[in-house]
């Protein structure tokens, strides 16, 4: 063994009152597996296992380990895999959202509890990538990230599907009587042709570019699809570059700077990405002693155009973007509005990587800066008194017949009301009304669910509506499209304005003044809350328990509070 403290198996010694004796016995039990006093010399690079069979999402991640312990070796290091949670959107109950900061605690937990001197991140569905992020910045190692990929697109009666943009919309037709039984279950067999994460720019393809954009990433690693050569040698090129880092200590806060995180946000507005990476991207930073200023955010997006032609803002898939250039190809467009001296994990700044990247070539997927899909960035950050800690809006998804809109308000209290009362034919609803969801925020959910979705009515389906203005306090899917405002905060569990909203209120969305507004007075509102105060949800133990008492609202990245930053450096990522 290296006399170099801290280094390989000498990191984060058992404590026997004896370092040596420690050491010693460490080795004994490694020894057992038949690893050779040459093998244990080198710098031990950790591979975090995320494979499940509840989680498709990874269903490759078999086949990636081998790829970067290869990668690992033949960079001299020692691949050490192990396991930690695997959350998949579709398979966690009440929501994957509410095992999001559990998966980053053990993602933490475990670094600082085993001897690595790097670490690969395998991750992919939606909720992974960002706690995978989250715990390595708060563990403070050498880290990098790799993602699984996303899955291949499939065909149904001649017409390209794929998950989950395409499952919205057939569901969508279903409901409305378009499609029968046999036909919805003929297109469930296809829209996902493979394992590997959602085919649009949903979460997990938002979160994948946005790891790319941050720097934690090897160039090219968001795009190649899970079951493809490319993939797999990303992922080698992976392991060789944790094994650079671990030699060069080029650990995470290097590369999670203001700059990278300003990066990312560039990028999230000009991908049409999902308003979840908003959440996710304030709660890494959080985890970095870094604030996410929602104004500047919006700013941003005033002056970065959508550039990406994916579902839902477009019509593409994402093996589409990876074929077209991929992240460099983007990247090159928005080259003037990027912090281009950013480190990266590979030890190069994101400008000298994009010059190695090489020129660009025809193709129809990423649009040039002058003529996007869309003018403005996908997000736009709302404000009012409905929302006064702010609410967001995916426009470049949205209706535009409907940014502009007031209406009445049709009320449903939770989940479990609008579930039974949305398709019943006695609902008093019109297409020009305004449909409301509250309590399925952080706590009131609890895990803020990807409800925000609130389906048509099945009454205005038939009638052949296809959108109308919905409001909630939770999230939405970043496949899914519609003119949706969410995250409104405070939740209404809490005590926020949202939770007293009555049916036939008079609600004004205004996207293009960033306008949110119940239209009752101050004084009305508050003599509501006298009347109805709201009591916070509580639980008497377990992981629900930590979950109510600790967990933040969505302007502060939905984190626990205890695992923000100890002490936070006040600053605010400069967006401009």
């Amino acid at each position: 063994m290296t006399d170099k403290p801290g280094f390989g198996l000498r990191k984060g010694l058992t404590n026997y009152g004896d370092n040596d004796f420690s050491l010693f016995l460490r080795k004994a039990f490694i020894k057992g597996a038949g690893y050779t006093d040459s093998a244990l010399e080198r710098p031990v690079v950790g591979i975090v296992n995320t494979g499940s069979a509840y989680n498709p999402c990874h269903g490759n991640a078999p086949q990636l380990i081998e790829a970067v312990k290869r990668g690992v070796m033949l960079a001299g290091g020692l691949p050490m895999e192990f396991p930690t949670i695997s959350i998949h959107e579709s398979f966690s109950a009440p929501t994957s959202m509410y095992l999001r900061n559990l998966m980053s605690m053990d993602t933490e937990e475990m670094l600082r509890a085993q001897p690595m001197d790097a670490v690969v991140l395998i991750g992919g569905c939606d909720k992974t990538v960002p706690a995978q992020l989250m715990g390595a910045a708060s563990a403070g190692l050498p880290a990098i990230q790799l993602i699984t990929g996303s899955m291949l697109t499939g065909s149904h009666r001649s017409e390209r599907v794929g998950a989950c943009t395409d499952c919205r919309r057939y569901w969508g037709k279903f409901r409305a009587d378009e499609i029968d039984e046999q036909e919805i279950a003929d297109v469930n067999d296809q829209l996902v042709a493979s394992v590997g994460t959602c085919s649009v720019m949903g979460t997990a393809s938002t979160m994948a570019c946005i790891a790319e954009a941050l720097g934690m990433t090897v160039p090219g690693g968001a795009s190649p699809p899970a079951v493809t050569a490319d993939r797999m040698r990303v992922a080698e090129r992976t392991g060789m570059q944790a094994v650079r880092m671990a030699q060069q200590q080029l650990t995470i806060d290097k590369v999670l700077t203001p700059d990278a995180f300003h990066n990312a946000m560039r990028v999230l507005l000009a991908i049409g990405g999902s308003t979840n990476g908003i959440i996710h991207l304030t709660a890494i930073a959080g985890r970095c002693g870094l604030e996410v200023d929602l104004k500047a955010l919006d700013r941003m997006g005033r002056e970065t155009p959508v550039l990406v032609d994916l579902k839902p803002s477009g019509q593409h898939y994402m093996e589409d973007f990876h074929h077209a250039g991929g992240m460099a190809a983007l990247l090159r467009e928005l080259k003037p509005l990027l912090k281009l001296d950013a480190l990266t994990v590979t030890g190069r700044t994101l400008g000298e990587e994009l010059e190695a990247s090489g020129p660009g070539f025809v193709q129809d997927v990423i649009k040039p800066f002058d003529r996007p899909i869309y003018p403005q960035g996908g997000i736009a950050v709302l404000e009012g008194n409905l929302a006064p800690r702010g609410a967001i809006i995916k426009q470049s998804a949205a209706n535009s017949a409907l940014m502009e809109h007031e209406g009445r308000a049709v009320v449903f209290e939770n989940a479990e009301d609008m579930a039974e009362r949305i398709d019943s034919d006695d609902l008093d609803v019109t297409a020009d009304d305004i449909l409301v969801l509250k309590n399925i925020g952080p706590k009131g959910a609890p895990g803020m669910p990807e409800a925000g979705y609130i389906p048509i009515p099945k009454k205005l389906g038939r009638a052949g509506v296809k959108d109308i203005v919905r409001i909630s306090d939770g999230r939405m899917s970043g496949t899914a499209f519609g003119t949706i405002v969410l995250h409104v905060t405070p939740e209404a569990a809490v005590g926020g304005p949202l939770a007293h909203v009555r049916n036939g209120d008079r609600i004004r969305l205004s996207v293009a003044a960033r306008e949110i507004s119940l239209l009752i007075s101050d004084e009305e509102l508050a003599q509501r809350a006298r009347e109805n105060p709201v009591h916070e949800p509580r639980a008497g133990r377990g992981y629900r328990k930590l979950f109510l008492e600790t967990v933040t609202q969505a302007d502060q990245g939905v984190d626990f509070d205890f695992l923000r930053a100890e002490v936070s450096t006040g600053v605010t990522p400069k967006m401009d």
